[in-house]
């Protein structure tokens, strides 16, 4: 059949020269190359419309490709109505089919060039024309090297971009640069760590590998399987698809697909011989390829997204669509075939008799719903972008702005959408991706469902937007269940929570760790925290370990049952001995109190005043006043206290050692030499003190580690050496006390005084010797009640074992504290003294 016009031609200027590219702006305003049939003209001839299926030996058609052409027949429209681009001319084509082989796509443009007759390149018999022109999807040879003009409108391939090989080639599809940046948004978005990589096997799936590899380590996501897929075969059984095998059994639940259309179809075939269902596919290239397949009610790419270029809304496009029909383009028996195969009916005119004639309203709008022809594909678009584009830079031309069709600058345009449309491949930079997600309904019907976008130039994190509202998720075979509209999950390892932290794996991904719980005193407050942070001084965690709480300041307080318990013994005791005190004051010339120097036990007492209450010191809101004051009259009193009962029991000693007339130590006991031992003793203690306070004083402390939840206020030691040589000494003292009577408990006499103050040291020294360890076991506030209750029990110690038993006999047995009384006592006990020893009682001292 030959091309008919279908009206007049309109002139070229003179200086015009024939130049050979596909693109054919021929001397007749419209034609078609076509072939003539017997009864029905159906062949292969179209853009993109056949792909071969190991499905079904026929040939498949996929008829939404054939928006290419109906997107071709619009713009061409546009340009030849636009008054102000190329006036005067009117644009032609030529259509012929272009493969996904590669092959047949040299085949076709050969047979274009030697003008469809002979494959002679840059040779043609026809009528004298000059051209432009765009080529298909993909396009991988170089025979098309040194053609003036070529664009194609697949997706960009940095192989075309050579300028050498490739002068006259431009890409309308832009450069994928933020892709790998927008997908690793997309992944970090969900929580997804742990991801499959599919990719073509070729340079450009290379390229697009080594870029997402070095986005996912830049982010902490790790890839459990890499797999490249072969494009080269058309025919696929069972036994040639293994790697979807091992995609059923990964633990990672999303993969990434990035190919062109052959990789696609591999990938698309092997999901009709396995059904993958959880599996979240994320992919960038031609999804209506897919999307055209999915047929049946489970499908393997149910639930998974698409990034796709950002494009704009064609103005007039969809009312073009609604109302075209085959009789505006009666050559295009293609478009016969479309509608007899969407309606079932022939379109008026038509030489196809096989179907009855359609309705006046049948229209594209109403097309079946597994075929969705109304919605704009990227490459349809693209075609669009380059009839424009093919338009401008011939307008350019005719205008000498170009001389001789050099394209130094570069053409660029606003188009109808209002997107920025240029053949500058550096500033034809994708910056924006519109992000879909594949639905398939019951009926077989495949959609993209835009659900987000991402744009690279917005503030870091702000650049992915999505609706997870509009997301459908892929169906899942759980237990009891078939669907899960819960997010899919992907990653080697289950989060840490809160409380715990991640620690790596050896020999695994960074992404495969296991989680332990923060140590003491540490929190970590985020999932997958890499370390615990550790809490303030004045904080603590709580029992989950997730946050700190403010620590609740303590002290051992009046208030406290413990403190006021204490207190409460401390001023009863106190009173007790005031008591006793004034009882001796009260019976001071009976025998009893006389005995053994009336005076020390005077002073004893009064000494054990001080030692109960300066316990209070211990109680309440530790002050520098309180801290100072609580070693230091400790130290002092306790010390008096001992160095009274030395004195006490060295009298004992000397008044049984010294009796008889003469002996030279006699003149120690009348002169009261005992009684220096007292200011004595208490001297050198003042002395230690004295040299604590002026280097290292105590003072207010806090404690935050010995009760959980609480800072304890405390008195510091201050110099620990001080404290431990004042405590030192006291201890030594009352273990010289102890030592010396011991000593002197056999001593006869009346009221069994030596048996008395050996029995006091033992209680003092054992209070002591056990309050040391304990002291250094316990922390906080038990440690300050241990300190005072053997303050107590010492000090207590000394007054029952001293005074109790005169008490008892000055108010109880007042009979014997008489000398009528003694002198009965010492007649019957008289043949049980000692030869040699007085039977007098101390009190005659």
């Amino acid at each position: 059949m030959s091309p008919q016009p279908t009206q007049g031609p309109r002139n070229l200027p003179e200086s015009w020269e024939p130049r050979s590219c596909r693109f054919h702006v021929p001397e007749q305003d419209l034609a078609w190359e076509a072939w003539d049939e017997s009864s029905c003209p159906w062949t292969e001839l179209g853009v993109d419309l056949t792909f071969l299926s190991n499905a079904s030996p026929s040939v498949r058609w996929l008829w939404k490709n054939y928006q290419y052409v109906l997107a071709f027949y619009f713009a061409i429209q546009e340009v030849n109505k636009d008054s102000r681009l190329l006036p005067n001319l009117t644009l032609g084509f030529h259509f012929y089919n272009a493969f996904h082989s590669d092959q047949r796509t040299l085949e076709t443009a050969l047979l274009w060039l030697s003008g469809g007759t002979k494959m002679l390149p840059n040779y043609q018999c026809q009528t004298r024309s000059n051209t432009g022109g765009f080529t298909c999807p993909s396009l991988k040879v170089t025979a098309l090297k040194n053609m003036v003009l070529c664009v194609t409108y697949g997706p960009f391939d940095p192989m075309l971009s050579d300028e050498d090989q490739f002068p006259s080639l431009y890409q309308m599809a832009p450069k994928d640069s933020s892709l790998a940046l927008g997908m690793v948004s997309l992944l970090l978005h969900f929580g997804w760590t742990w991801v499959a990589l599919f990719t073509s096997d070729d340079l450009k799936g290379e390229q697009f590998l080594r870029d997402l590899k070095a986005e996912l380590v830049k982010n902490g996501i790790c890839v459990a399987l890499t797999e490249k897929l072969p494009d080269t075969k058309t025919m696929y059984g069972p036994s040639d698809i293994t790697f979807m095998s091992r995609i059923r059994v990964s633990s990672a639940n999303v993969h990434i697909l990035h190919g062109e259309a052959g990789t696609l179809i591999t990938v698309d075939l092997a999901a009709e011989f396995f059904l993958t269902t959880g599996k979240v596919w994320i992919m960038a290239a031609k999804w209506d390829i897919v999307t055209s397949e999915m047929d049946h009610m489970l499908h393997s790419f149910h639930g998974s997204f698409s990034f796709s270029p950002h494009k704009g809304a064609i103005p007039g496009f969809q009312h073009f669509l609604k109302t075209v029909d085959p009789s505006h383009y009666p050559e295009d028996f293609y478009f016969s075939k479309l509608w007899a195969y969407s309606f079932d009916c022939s379109p008026a005119g038509s030489i196809c008799k096989k179907y009855g004639v359609c309705q006046p309203n049948t229209s594209l709008e109403f097309m079946p719903g597994n075929m969705d022809i109304m919605t704009l594909s990227d490459s349809s678009y693209f075609v669009y972008n380059a009839v424009h584009a093919v338009a401008h830079v011939l307008h350019d031309m005719l205008l000498e702005k170009i001389e001789k069709g050099s394209l130094e600058n570069k053409t660029q345009f606003i188009n109808s959408a209002g997107d920025h449309i240029s053949l500058d491949e550096k500033s034809n930079q994708m910056a924006q991706y519109d992000i879909h997600n594949a639905v398939n309904f019951p009926a077989g019907l495949g959609l993209l469902v835009k659900v987000g976008e991402f744009v690279s130039k917005r503030p870091l994190g702000q650049g992915l937007v999505i609706n997870e509202e509009m997301v459908e998720w892929p169906i899942g075979i759980l237990t009891g269940a078939s669907l899960s509209p819960q997010t899919p999950r992907s990653v080697c390892s289950q989060s840490c929570g809160p409380g715990f932290r991640k620690v790596p794996q050896e020999g695994r991904p960074v992404c495969c760790f296991a989680c332990v719980s923060c140590p003491e005193g540490h929190i970590s407050n985020q999932t997958d925290a890499e370390q615990c942070i550790q809490c303030p001084a004045h904080e603590y965690p709580n029992s989950e370990r997730t946050r700190c709480l403010t620590k609740v300041v303590t002290f051992l307080a009046f208030e406290d049952a413990l403190g006021m318990a204490l207190a409460c013994t401390a001023l009863c005791l106190s009173a007790l001995t005031a008591a006793v005190l004034g009882v001796f004051v009260r019976h001071q010339h009976t025998p009893i109190v006389k005995a053994n120097n009336r005076a020390l036990s005077y002073i004893l007492l009064i000494s054990l005043l001080p030692c109960f209450l300066c316990s209070l010191l211990f109680i309440g809101h530790p002050n520098t006043a309180t801290c100072i004051l609580q070693e230091t009259i400790f130290g002092l009193v306790f010390t008096v206290a001992v160095s009274t009962v030395l004195a006490k029991t060295l009298t004992v000693i000397l008044a049984f050692k010294v009796t008889a007339p003469g002996r030279r130590m006699r003149w120690l006991l009348v002169s009261g030499a005992p009684n220096y031992i007292i200011p004595g003793c208490s001297l050198i203690q003042l002395i230690l003190c004295g040299v604590w306070l002026g280097t290292s004083p105590p003072f207010v402390d806090s404690d935050t580690h010995s009760e959980h939840g609480h800072i304890i206020i405390t008195c510091n030691k201050g110099s620990v050496t001080a404290f431990y040589c004042g405590l030192g000494y006291l201890g030594s003292l009352a273990l010289g006390t102890f030592m010396v009577a011991f000593l002197a408990r056999n001593l006869p006499d009346t009221f069994n005084e030596a048996k008395f103050l050996t029995f006091s040291m033992l209680v003092f020294c054992s209070v002591w010797l056990t309050f040391l360890p304990v002291h250094h076991s316990t922390k906080g506030k038990v440690m300050v009640v241990v300190e005072v209750f053997s303050i107590l029990a010492s000090s207590a110690g000394l007054l029952g074992c001293i005074f109790a038993p005169k008490c008892y006999i000055i108010l109880i047995r007042p009979d014997e504290n008489s000398f009528k009384g003694l002198k009965d006592k010492r007649g019957s006990k008289g043949s049980r003294h000692p030869k040699g020893l007085s039977h007098k009682p101390l009190s005659h001292f």
